[in-house]
């Protein structure tokens, strides 16, 4: 079984509009889209991966759509190829009942971006978040290092990730593209051993870091390594292809496809 815990869609009469935009974001990057940002257009292109569930990581980039961006994720729980992710924004004022009615719904996390949110994740701001998430047990995936969005300025480096699990003990923190885009140096030096969690997203992508990425893997908690996409912007087979030739055992190869997803999504 492999469950993808990184992939992103949307409202089918919103994803030309959003597509369009990202496309804008990602000009000039060797990051390039998949599919046409549907629901069906990710399920279609992940099937054919071998993938057999994924995690959708919907974003509110703004306080005012942080309501529709958790009812559209809900809305996904129709799906059972779906298990979606809300998201909450860090100047939202409702930010308590969402996370309820994300809970009440049957979603168990919530996805962050700094980028996208223009807000450093060593901002004071994300500890009410971390502790009102941890308080209710959720657990929340976090962009991690480079992004198109923001070329000149990281919001959120291996540094910052260290400091919010050192502050926010029990916390279940996914730190997404093994831990920092283009960052694995970082990695190394500050997350690999600790309790936070890394999806493998974009790896395919980084050959100047296949070695280190490599170590990644070897190092870390073998308990806290998920596979991800990061489906529309890779091609998942090439993602599938990484974890499968990495220098791992089998074992952990297993556990990285489906059985450390399993135990966070309850499953």
């Amino acid at each position: 079984m492999i469950i993808d815990f990184h992939t992103h869609c949307f409202p089918d009469a919103l994803a030309p509009r959003a597509m369009a935009s990202l496309k804008s974001n990602c000009e000039g990057s060797h990051i390039v889209a998949h599919t046409d940002g549907t629901a069906q257009g990710a399920k279609t292109i992940l099937t054919e991966a071998g993938v057999d569930m994924a995690v959708v990581c919907n974003i509110a980039t703004n306080a005012r759509q942080e309501k529709n961006v958790n009812s559209f994720a809900i809305s996904l729980l129709e799906n059972p190829f779906f298990a979606p992710l809300g998201s909450v924004h860090p100047d939202s004022e409702s930010i308590e009942e969402e996370l309820d009615r994300l809970l009440l719904g049957g979603i168990k996390g919530v996805k962050l971006h700094p980028d996208y949110v223009g807000v450093e994740l060593s901002d004071k701001r994300y500890d009410r978040i971390f502790s009102l998430l941890r308080e209710r047990g959720m657990f929340t995936v976090v962009h991690a290092g480079f992004d198109p969005v923001s070329p000149n300025k990281i919001h959120a480096t291996p540094e910052m990730f260290r400091r919010v699990i050192d502050t926010h003990k029990g916390l279940k923190l996914v730190a997404a593209h093994m831990g920092g885009f283009n960052m694995s140096e970082g990695v190394l030096s500050h997350l690999v051993g600790t309790d936070i969690y890394l999806d493998t997203s974009l790896s395919s992508l980084r050959h100047r870091e296949k070695e280190n990425l490599h170590k990644i893997l070897q190092q870390h908690d073998p308990d806290r390594l998920l596979f991800g996409t990061d489906t529309p912007w890779t091609e998942p087979k090439e993602e599938v292809a990484f974890i499968r030739s990495a220098p791992i055992t089998d074992t952990l190869r297993e556990k990285i496809f489906s059985e450390n997803a399993k135990a966070l999504l309850g499953i």
